[in-house]
């Protein structure tokens, strides 16, 4: 029953879920408990990042230029 409750947290973290959220899933009454439990299962958190703010990058070089700009000058 372990290993299971186990693999429904590594699959939560992964996946993005937060911490608190999981804590709650699993009857943790503090958050902190439950990230010090399994903080080793969220190493895909630096990729996460990484998509995060080349995602943001993105959106930004495909705003459209505003009212104050001149196209074609």
């Amino acid at each position: 029953m372990h290993a299971l409750r186990h693999f429904y947290a590594s699959v939560l973290l992964d996946a993005g879920e937060n911490v608190k959220a999981l804590s709650q899933y699993l009857g943790h009454a503090d958050p902190g408990f439950t990230l010090r439990v399994y903080t080793h299962l969220m190493q895909s958190s630096e990729s996460r990042t990484r998509r995060a703010v080349d995602g943001m990058y993105e959106c930004i070089d495909s705003v459209p230029d505003g009212p104050g700009t001149a196209q074609g000058s």
